[in-house]
């Protein structure tokens, strides 16, 4: 049986991209040269906000087939939205093609969840409504129960950490390790959380106007940021409250 990464490699067809307009006109790394290689099991997208980490998950979740809200392949009442323009402008490369899968995105996840709890067998999600828990606990429950995996699997994560406390990001660690020793995950994750783009054994990448880069931890503003915070808080705090914010565009 092959072993994971199953997704191996993303082209920009120059041809079918609409230069003029978003997201191609906004993002400087998507140029006509534009290809990204997945080398392990678990690739973890950085960047700033606007980098384009949720626009390239997006439209790698269309050309699998999720939907755009999240979800399996399953959930497709839920999302009744354009076609992704990016998605149509790339080739994907797999081997094999993997079709079974979960789209997760932070932002959509509430109506993801009542739709389950209406229309979806509780069975798969551990028994328990989703909105009858917590948000971290319902995250949780999402990873543990629907994204727990016996064959090839392909996962796509927006920002999983967004509800998670430090304990409960901890055992999602754990689930990340359990899915990139198996061989029959693959996960591309777009995170601001350091804690996930620390996992030994997974490829980070920086978003950057130059490209999506190789990025060691250390290396990653997210990651100086947090360190610079637990070195001297009051420092941290006195630079924050004493620095304009920028102006909008």
């Amino acid at each position: 049986m092959l072993t994971s990464p199953f997704l191996k490699r993303l082209i920009l067809l120059p041809e079918k991209a609409a230069h003029d307009a978003f997201p191609f006109n906004r993002l400087p790394w998507l140029g006509d040269d534009f290809e990204l290689d997945f080398t392990a099991p678990i690739t973890i997208l950085a960047g700033e906000n606007g980098s384009g980490k949720s626009t390239l998950l997006e439209a790698i979740a269309a050309m699998a087939g999720f939907p755009a809200q999240g979800g399996t392949r399953d959930h497709q009442l839920l999302s009744r939205v354009e076609a992704n323009p990016l998605a149509g402008a790339l080739r994907a490369s797999w081997l094999p093609k993997i079709g079974h899968g979960f789209f997760f995105r932070a932002e959509s996840f509430f109506n993801l969840a009542d739709y389950i709890d209406r229309e979806g067998i509780l069975a798969f999600w551990g028994n328990t409504p989703l909105h009858a828990q917590s948000h971290g606990e319902s995250f949780l429950a999402t990873f543990r129960h629907k994204l727990a995996s016996k064959r090839q699997t392909f996962f796509i994560l927006d920002e999983p950490e967004a509800a998670l406390s430090p304990q409960r990001l901890r055992q999602f660690i754990r689930l990340l390790d359990e899915w990139q020793t198996s061989g029959r995950v693959q996960a591309i994750i777009a995170t601001h959380s350091p804690i996930i783009m620390g996992l030994p054994g997974a490829d980070l990448r920086l978003i950057t106007p130059d490209g999506i880069l190789p990025c060691a931890l250390r290396d990653v503003p997210h990651f100086r940021a947090m360190q610079d915070f637990f070195a001297d808080p009051d420092s941290y705090y006195d630079a924050a409250v004493n620095t304009p914010l920028p102006d909008l565009d």
